[in-house]
């Protein structure tokens, strides 16, 4: 979407300071802790594909507010829709992705093609950062905001040709129907399987810590590089998230000592302080990307059909936490350290994971349809 990589410079022209602009990533982040684990318990007892119809259009409804009634009442509701989209997705499209290839006997395809999915992804939004000037320049922000409230009815159309093959028996396995009946078979699958937990833990972990992206420019400028320079150490990085989503699927077995590699490049490309060191950055998040898939597609065998979504809407909503631990950490330690220490620092949690990896058993345990 054209508008996303420009909405911070539309609300400082609208007139709002620094504080405001802050308390409406606040309502952002509020509203899909809110919404996080209700919409995944949605998504187990109507349509899923009617949910990634809806998000997309959500969204949509957000942009076009901040587009033709900018002010902050109409920014605050539009983060709001914002964010009620991305909770509607969260989880939904994985549970969907994933039943729908396993009743095709390809669950093993699941972390390939989600990876690659969050590959095109990055290349989407790396598109849209180049074209947002030129749109810009060309029809200001009514034609940025316009280009993204089309992107988002496109996506809603996609969603409506998403296969969804599923019956009204998968939706409850223990026979029962209604919101908390749903809500409790999810809570039953984490409490009965320790296997369960952990997964959610490192994926709650994993995903979390990705995104230190959001400082990578800071970081970028700290190795002493030309302003002008430092969007292609941006670039770079980015580059390395798009190859890590090709990967995924691949090696499954590795995500260990993957991690543990990933974290020294980490550790190591940002102590170096050299341009030269994001080359190491780079490999570091396109590892982290191949984990994530890596490790949501165990996470995706562990679990029942009827609550899959309710399931892995809980591990949307830690990762939102870990999220919220890495911006206020980060906040915190740029007080006292350059962003070369906080992200070398940044390595030990990293490590942690795949320790955590390395110990958990985290293997196949088969496919479950039956919530037993």
């Amino acid at each position: 979407m054209v508008l996303y990589p420009v909405y911070a410079l539309l609300f400082a022209d609208t007139g709002l300071s620094a504080g405001e602009i802050s308390s409406l990533f606040a309502i952002w982040s509020v509203t899909g802790f809110v919404l996080e684990i209700p919409s995944g318990v949605w998504a187990d007892l109507i349509s899923r594909r009617r949910l990634l119809v809806a998000a997309p259009l959500l969204t949509g409804a957000g942009y076009a507010l901040w587009t033709f009634l900018p002010s902050y009442p109409a920014f605050a509701l539009g983060f709001v829709l914002w964010g009620a989209g991305g909770s509607l997705r969260s989880g939904t499209l994985q549970a969907l992705v994933y039943e729908e290839l396993d009743r095709l006997g390809a669950a093993g395809s699941y972390a390939r093609l989600t990876g690659r999915s969050a590959a095109l992804g990055t290349t989407a939004f790396m598109a849209a950062t180049a074209l947002a000037g030129p749109v810009l320049s060309l029809g200001g922000y009514h034609a940025a905001g316009l280009a993204s409230v089309l992107a988002t009815v496109l996506a809603a159309a996609v969603g409506l040709t998403l296969p969804e093959s599923r019956g009204p028996e998968c939706r409850d396995p223990a026979g029962e129907t209604g919101y908390l009946a749903v809500l409790r078979d999810g809570l039953s699958e984490i409490r009965k399987s320790d296997r369960v937990r952990r997964t959610i833990l490192l994926l709650s972990l994993v995903s979390g810590l990705s995104t230190l992206d959001e400082y990578i420019p800071f970081l970028a400028e700290s190795t002493g590089v030309p302003v002008s320079a430092v969007p292609l150490l941006v670039l770079l990085v980015s580059a390395g998230m798009t190859a890590g989503g090709w990967a995924a699927g691949r090696a499954p077995g590795a995500i260990a000592p993957g991690l543990a590699v990933g974290a020294v490049c980490l550790a190591a490309g940002a102590a170096s302080r050299l341009p030269a060191g994001f080359v190491l950055v780079a490999a570091a998040f396109g590892v982290f990307h191949w984990a994530v898939a890596g490790i949501d597609a165990r996470l995706q065998e562990q679990v029942a059909d009827g609550s899959r979504a309710t399931v892995t809407s809980m591990a949307g909503l830690g990762t939102e936490v870990v999220c919220l631990a890495v911006y206020a950490g980060y906040g915190a330690g740029s007080r006292w350290a350059d962003p070369w220490l906080i992200f070398s620092l940044a390595g030990l949690p990293c490590l942690l994971a795949a320790l955590m990896t390395g110990s958990g058993r985290l293997g196949r345990r088969g496919r479950r349809r039956d919530g037993r």
